[in-house]
């Protein structure tokens, strides 16, 4: 946040000067994270309740609100994910943006300290101050720096996003007051929420009010139809951040306070869950393959991915939940090296349009090159990092739900064909073009040989990242035993019955 006010009033003095600002800032972060992953890669995150850092203030003590900010296993990942593609996102807008650029970075470094914020924060007051950082600045970002038709996208991207966020906050007042009410202490503390005693049906009305805000910003379908247009319209730097990190906010909300908030009610709708991400792969694949814009088919392979992460999440099983994680990881990794990809073609050909596009390879080896390897991590290709995550969903759903499992693989036949169509598109078949256009530059080829690096490194070695959220696995996984005790009949067979035994107090 510091490093974003100072950009913005570098930007009167100098006209350049704010990106080196923005970079130096995100790299100062992105190295203090690294220092606090390396120096915790040997424990096996267990002591203090698996929480490495747990920093706390208080802040309004008369409503119960403090500075609350927590790092488990999964958010210390989450943090990482965000301040490396923080680095890259300010690299590739570099040239790009040339008007207003103090401006510019303040909102992008805005954008990526509110997603910090929201997978740090432990206190729900400011877990919802975060959530609406992160808004704001993404709003500017696409309506500024945006394309043609960037007003519309931002006011659809707002309106979604702000209204399923009210919704949200008026779960959390609710959970605020009925807790406080049966047990006289008011608190937004979400240790203090975890075991609030909450009647069903107030607890079906809460979750949902936290299950809608975070679907949304996934999203999954029906709640998609914003996405598409938010990146098509949005600079390069933004459609990374949106893809690769503010739907995964959505991800790590369902994983983090609607399931050990709300375990009951969570099972109760479980099938209903993984019945709408097996919906939103099928139709964000076919959907994909239908586009002619690459930034809306991109998009559109979002909504597919994402449905993996319903899918699994509501699975309640172990090998499901770390399937889910390692995809919220790659998909960041995958998807925002297309969107980087997609920004440089247009920048180079001026259009977005792939039947515009074709044989691009000979002329730039090294931008098909990369198209291939991202493509083919899409399409879950063994090696890469999609494929690890994807074929662990799986085999945790056919454990909970044998016909949706089955019905979702075909989703990987249909992320085949929509990749084989965009590299036939774009960069093999005949020129549609005769002028040449340049390959990646120095700038470029940093930025790309660093997703490149840790997609196949999350491809072939994803022990280190199930090592870190392994507590958090932990954690969660008595919520989902609980979940599913309740969910399940008690009784399966009959039993014949034991005498009782009686204790010193007759019990």
């Amino acid at each position: 946040m510091a490093g974003g006010l100072l950009a913005w009033l570098s930007g009167k003095w100098e006209p350049y000067l704010p990106r080196t600002i923005a970079l130096i800032s995100i790299l100062i972060v992105f190295g203090l994270g690294l220092t606090i992953w390396i120096s915790h890669a040997s424990l096996s995150f267990y002591d203090n309740d698996g929480w490495i850092i747990d920093f706390k203030r208080i802040w309004i003590p008369d409503f119960g609100i403090s500075f609350h900010l927590a790092m488990d296993g999964l958010s210390l990942i989450m943090v990482i994910l965000t301040l490396f593609l923080g680095v890259l996102s300010i690299l590739c807008s570099w040239d790009e943006i040339q008007e207003r650029q103090g401006f510019y970075y303040f909102n992008l470094l805005w954008i990526l300290a509110g997603i910090v914020g929201v997978f740090l924060a432990t206190d729900l007051f400011l877990f919802y101050f975060f959530w609406e950082v992160m808004l704001i600045p993404m709003y500017l970002l696409i309506g500024i720096w945006g394309s043609e038709n960037r007003i519309y996208a931002s006011y659809k991207f707002f309106i979604f996003t702000q209204a399923s966020g009210l919704l949200m906050l008026l779960a959390i007042l609710g959970l605020y007051f009925i807790n406080g009410r049966n047990t006289g202490h008011y608190s937004f503390d979400y240790f203090d929420l975890l075991n609030a005693e909450i009647a069903p049906t107030d607890a079906k009305w809460l979750m949902l009010g936290f299950l809608i805000a975070f679907v949304v910003k996934l999203p999954v379908f029906p709640f998609h139809t914003w996405l598409p247009d938010a990146h098509s319209e949005a600079p390069t730097a933004g459609s990374v951040v949106l893809a690769g990190l503010m739907l995964k906010t959505g991800a790590y909300g369902i994983l983090r306070f609607v399931i050990p908030l709300f375990p009951q009610a969570t099972a109760e709708i479980a099938w209903l869950a993984m019945l709408i991400g097996v919906i939103g792969i099928i139709y964000g694949a076919v959907l994909a393959f239908a586009q002619t814009d690459l930034k809306r088919l991109v998009a559109y392979t979002s909504v597919s991915h994402m449905g993996f992460i319903m899918l699994g999440a509501f699975s309640f099983n172990e090998l499901a939940l770390q399937g889910v994680l390692l995809q919220i990881i790659t998909h960041g990794l995958s998807t925002g090296a297309l969107f980087i990809l997609a920004g440089s073609l247009k920048e180079r050909l001026h259009t977005r349009d792939i039947n515009k596009m074709g044989g691009l390879w000979a002329d730039a080896p090294g931008i098909g090159t990369t198209g291939l390897i991202f493509a083919m991590a899409s399409c879950g290709l063994p090696g890469l990092g999609n494929f690890i995550a994807e074929f662990m969903i799986l085999m945790g759903a056919f454990k909970a739900n044998i016909p949706l499992a089955v019905i979702a693989t075909i989703g990987l036949v249909l992320s085949a064909i929509y990749s084989l169509r965009l590299m036939q598109k774009v960069f093999l078949g005949p020129k549609t073009d005769e002028h040449s256009i340049k390959d990646f530059s120095l700038r470029e080829i940093i930025i790309m040989a660093s997703l490149t690096i840790a997609i196949i490194w999350t491809g072939v070695y994803p022990q280190p990242i199930i090592n870190t959220v392994n507590s958090s696995i932990s954690k969660l996984k008595e919520y989902y035993s609980s979940a599913v005790m309740i969910e399940e009949p008690i009784v399966k067979k009959e039993i014949k019955y034991l005498p009782k035994s009686i204790d010193n107090d007759g019990k």
